[in-house]
């Protein structure tokens, strides 16, 4: 695996159609949390609609337009976080069984962040998001989803809401492990670059020694 240099062209314009919608999806934090923590279901659940829908848009229109920025390589992650967060904190407020998972995703975002941050510090741009990481958290919202609808429709059903908190953690864990595979391949790829330039670099010092002394 070839690591990525920090060296693609990225716009400088900060408000650009996907950052406002970044910014939009964190705005929409406070009313999806003011909804859910007062039992209006229904509109929360709506409003994480509406949220999914611009995370999906922000993306293709980044890349369709060339609109992809340093601002929103910021922005898009932290929106995700902050919403899966939120939405996290709401649920164990009704569904306190659905702690573990949190945990879970907690662990896995941290671990990520930690790791994006050191690859990023050696100039390499974090790989994008792969098929498994994007299912992880469209299974996320899915099931987040099913059991909100069923307190809408205050219909229990305890089994289902494990068997997708279940999958759901499982893909987690899953996604986890190939980007912690992907990480350890581009540490190795870092450190025989770095070999190569050492090495680069011994042999131009002897070079130069050498004429130097022929001088």
């Amino acid at each position: 695996m070839k690591t990525q240099q920090n060296n693609e062209p990225l716009s400088k314009n900060t408000f650009t159609i996907p950052n406002i919608l970044s910014m939009f999806r964190i705005i929409l934090i406070t009313p999806f949390v003011v909804c859910f923590l007062d039992g209006m279901y229904l509109p929360a659940v709506i409003i994480i609609v509406v949220s999914g829908l611009t995370d999906c848009l922000d993306g293709v229109i980044a890349r369709r337009f060339h609109q992809e920025s340093e601002l929103g390589k910021i922005l898009d992650p932290l929106a995700d976080k902050l919403t899966l967060i939120a939405v996290g904190v709401c649920l164990i407020v009704i569904e306190p069984f659905v702690l573990p998972l949190m945990i879970i995703m907690v662990v896995k975002d941290v671990l990520m962040l930690i790791g994006g941050t050191d690859i990023i510090k050696r100039g390499v741009i974090p790989p994008k998001s792969k098929w498994y990481g994007k299912l992880s958290t469209v299974m996320f919202y899915v099931t987040v989803g099913v059991i909100v609808l069923m307190k809408v429709f205050e219909y229990e059903n305890r089994l289902i809401s494990i068997i997708m908190l279940s999958v759901t953690a499982f893909m987690m864990l899953f996604s986890l492990i190939n980007y912690a595979a992907m990480y350890i391949q581009i540490k190795r790829d870092l450190k025989q670059s770095d070999k190569k330039q050492e090495v680069t670099a011994q042999v131009t010092k002897a070079d130069t020694d050498t004429k130097g002394e022929g001088i």
